[in-house]
């Protein structure tokens, strides 16, 4: 078992906090001591009170999504023999509203860009496998309902299965 922990950080600057004229930047630190500046996302909060330079929390938590499924697909390729030399991964996570009328993130796609090098290469079913491993143990992807899913190289970006 691992304990995971945040603190979140948020203090009223103004004087029209009842009127919803307030800033909503905060700040989260982790247990490693880095410090990251949040915000609500100007889709949901206009600006000035959310700062769009700011990580929101539906980003987060795409990010979160994707550096899990890099993070896995990573120890599972090395565990099989295949050398990585790098990936990147445009992930695009989409708010839509839920039967209830709830907003929620109801889908995330992941678009990997990975280059491998070595005499081992992996075949594109060989690659399919990884991506289908690192899905099934994503801790992140095994702790929500929203469908994770992942694009070949040659779908376009935001789609994928």
């Amino acid at each position: 078992m691992a304990e995971n922990k945040a603190t979140i950080k948020w203090k009223r600057t103004g004087e029209e906090f009842l009127k919803g004229k307030y800033s909503r930047e905060h700040t989260w630190t982790f247990d490693g001591g880095i410090t990251v500046a949040a915000s609500s996302s100007p889709n949901v909060v206009p600006v000035p009170w959310s700062n769009p330079a700011n990580v929101d929390p539906e980003e987060a938590f795409v990010a979160s999504l994707s550096s899990c499924h890099m993070l896995t697909f990573l120890f599972f390729a090395a565990k099989q023999g295949f050398q990585l030399d790098s990936y990147e991964d445009e992930a695009v996570g989409l708010v839509t509203k839920n039967e209830k009328g709830a907003m929620w993130v109801s889908s995330v796609a992941l678009n990997p860009k990975i280059v491998f090098s070595g005499t081992k290469m992996p075949t594109p079913e060989d690659e399919k496998k990884l991506h289908h491993l690192a899905h099934e143990q994503c801790f992140i992807a095994n702790s929500v309902k929203t469908e994770v899913t992942v694009r070949s190289p040659h779908e376009p970006l935001g789609t994928g299965k």
